[in-house]
């Protein structure tokens, strides 16, 4: 393989074309994303190959798909890119200016409670950061961080993923909200091996709050198999949950900020905490690197921090019993 050492012409906006072609694994939905026509596109990438002396993409196949050569060049091309683009970070960073863009992944179990808390006072105070904002699950968010197609994220945590630094945020604990009269309003705390004997309202796959309360229930992963009874229905949100038991059918386990938004009457009727350990998940801001627009990201975790109740802030040094999102992996501690 012959390999041009002139690359003197090579652009970065050739390299962003090849980086979106292997997003996209097209080169017409690559063009779009690009705000270029197909034919301009696929011409430049035509021509870094050349330089390169290296066919990055097989052409032959649909979807497109790199080649094993083609793999290298784009893992270096993600460097060039990201490093080209703390340029504007440095500089922002040197005038002690909170500025730029910001792309933020939230999973979508935190999204409707605490993007209204601290994103309007974000704005307001930092009118000059362009923030774009995502709803994806974890293991999206993840590839995400990984391929540099996000700056930052709110997840639960801890995510034992190599690479990936976490701040802890708070701890939000559980509670059980029940259908009125059922027989788990009886008690002023509920037990954990209470609720497993119960069939739980829970969230769709790939939503890391499901396997926190299927740790809860005790099922693990065993919740589709034929028997186990421990599951009637899965939901995509929230609000679906509460209208399910709001309907005088089942029970459900709900984290604290979506307890708060409940009217005070329905929570008092219908709400249990947890008897002692009480479950949480903690809630992190994750990134994949250090310092990479940092001023912003700093700027966003003081937001959330001072839009979160004291109480929750102060328990993310807690020992208590914090559920992992991780499926598999939980732990106690």
């Amino acid at each position: 393989m012959s390999v041009s050492t002139n690359l003197s012409t090579m652009t970065l906006s050739q390299l962003g074309y090849l980086v979106a072609v292997e997003r996209h694994r097209s080169f017409r939905e690559a063009a779009a994303s690009c705000f270029i026509t197909q034919p301009a596109l696929s011409q430049q990438v035509q021509k870094l190959e050349e330089q390169l002396g290296v066919r990055v993409f097989d052409r032959s196949k649909q979807p497109v798909v790199p080649t094993e050569p083609g793999l290298r060049i784009l893992a270096q091309a993600r460097v060039i890119l990201r490093e080209a683009s703390r340029m504007a970070d440095v500089v922002a960073e040197l005038s002690g200016e909170v500025a730029g863009t910001y792309r933020l992944g939230i999973i979508p179990t935190l999204a409707p409670t605490l993007l209204p808390r601290f994103l309007p006072a974000f704005v307001r105070r930092h009118p000059r950061v362009e923030i774009v904002i995502e709803e994806l699950q974890t293991a999206v968010m993840i590839a995400r961080l990984a391929d540099d197609t996000l700056d930052g994220g709110i997840a639960a945590t801890p995510l034992h993923v190599p690479g990936l630094h976490e701040r802890p945020l708070c701890r939000e604990p559980f509670q059980v909200y029940a259908a009125s009269g059922h027989r788990l309003l009886r008690s002023k705390t509920v037990t954990q091996a209470q609720l497993a004997e119960e069939s739980v309202w829970i969230m769709g796959e790939g939503h890391c709050f499901r396997e926190q309360v299927l740790q809860l229930c005790g099922t693990g992963r065993a919740v589709s198999e034929e028997g186990s009874g421990s599951v009637r229905f899965e939901s995509g949100n929230f609000e679906t949950l509460v209208r399910l038991v709001d309907a005088d059918f089942g029970v459900t386990v709900l984290p604290e900020l979506v307890i708060e938004s409940l009217p005070p009457a329905r929570r008092k009727a219908r709400v249990r905490p947890f008897a002692a350990p009480v479950p949480t998940r903690e809630i992190g801001f994750v990134h994949g690197r250090d310092h990479l627009r940092r001023a912003i990201a700093d700027a966003l975790v003081d937001a959330v921090l001072g839009a979160l109740p004291a109480e929750l802030v102060r328990r993310a040094g807690d020992t208590g019993r914090v559920l992992d999102p991780v499926p598999g992996r939980a732990e106690a501690r």
